[in-house]
């Protein structure tokens, strides 16, 4: 179902991207055996970015606080609930008339990739140490710089 913020829209910086009112993501983290670890999924092939590995999520809905939309999409995209996670600090990657916003959470309890349900816009789904992280979507390994010292504190 397409809402009204589904959508294009140009950024300020001549970017393209999908959400009139901004997007916004979920980035789990947890500690690993070699440190910490991120759930990601691998977006499917036909998305913008297909076959490229991201956090879950999307466009915002009008008016949708951030975090919000970022638990929205993660539940659509891998089934995670409200009650799953904890959320902790967000950041925003501001382009000038677009942002997107990645809020960061560890899971509530045990939370395995094998525990989740895909819909059709994943087609996998894996906790990464940070040191081996597969191919990243553009958006978030641009944004790494910036997330890396949020995981650590």
């Amino acid at each position: 179902m397409r809402t009204s913020t589904d959508g294009w829209t140009t950024c300020a910086l001549g970017h393209r991207h999908w959400g009139r009112a901004g997007a916004a993501g979920l980035l789990l983290h947890r500690p690993g055996s070699a440190g910490t670890e991120v759930l990601l999924h691998l977006r499917v092939g036909w998305s913008h970015h297909g076959g490229t590995w991201g956090t879950p999520g999307g466009a915002l809905l009008a008016d949708e606080a951030a975090a919000d939309g970022a638990l929205r999409e993660a539940g659509e995209e891998l089934g995670l609930r409200r009650s799953d996670v904890v959320l902790g600090t967000a950041s925003v990657d501001d382009h000038g008339g677009w942002s997107y916003t990645t809020v960061l959470a560890v899971p509530a309890g045990r939370l395995e990739a094998a525990d989740l349900v895909l819909n059709e816009e994943s087609t996998d789904v894996g906790w990464f140490a940070l040191d081996a992280l597969p191919v990243l979507h553009p958006g978030l390994a641009g944004s790494l710089p910036t997330l890396l010292p949020l995981l650590a504190a």
